[in-house]
């Protein structure tokens, strides 16, 4: 037998969207597109910078400010709900503690599907990004330990690498997918995600 508070809630939560694209060369088109399809009554979208904080971002906070208890934020992927991994799982974070849902249209999470199971997922997904930015920090504080204990340059990397670094966080700011970057700078994989997820442990 369903419980009258849960048969309640399940006639008055909703499915409330968010869509994002990050440069002006793009459109929400299609994550709007998806979000309906998902069932969202209604979809917040903005096309905004990467860059910008998330306090700025307006149609963001709106979709927040949107749900309540029992309802459930929809998105395309996880990405669009931060411009970090850490900000991405703060704000799973959140929203699991106000009761309301998250799901994405891709398939990676659906926290209403995952019922009691929804706050170790989350509680995971914390630790584990706490354990990547440590593990992150060490290899940064050795490598400085290191060139300074054989006399090398401390004061960072050669002023061409900076330059491509500079242009790693730029692209990726601005929305570009870890694929083009290494078009457009020639770089390995492993050397994109390292200079990104340093950025991530500096910010």
């Amino acid at each position: 037998m369903i419980h009258p508070a849960t048969l309640i809630e399940t006639m008055t939560s909703r499915s409330v969207g968010y869509a994002r694209c990050s440069t002006g060369h793009q459109t929400t088109d299609a994550q709007v597109a998806s979000l309906k399809e998902a069932g969202c009554e209604v979809v917040f979208q903005e096309s905004i910078s990467t860059r910008t904080a998330e306090k700025d971002r307006a149609q963001l906070q709106a979709a927040l400010s949107a749900v309540m208890k029992g309802d459930e934020l929809v998105v395309t992927k996880l990405d669009r709900l931060g411009r970090t991994q850490r900000e991405v799982i703060n704000r799973l974070h959140d929203l699991q503690e106000r009761g309301v849902h998250i799901r994405t249209t891709d398939g990676l999470i659906n926290t209403k599907g995952l019922g009691k199971f929804a706050p170790v997922l989350i509680g995971l997904l914390t630790g584990l990004a706490e354990v990547e930015r440590e593990l992150i920090r060490e290899r940064t504080l050795e490598s400085v330990a290191h060139r300074k204990a054989t006399g090398g340059n401390i004061g960072g990397r050669p002023k061409t690498n900076q330059a491509k670094e500079r242009l790693v966080l730029r692209l990726r700011s601005e929305g570009c997918s870890y694929r083009s970057v290494r078009e457009q700078t020639g770089l390995a994989l492993a050397t994109i995600r390292r200079i990104i997820s340093e950025q991530e442990v500096m910010a």
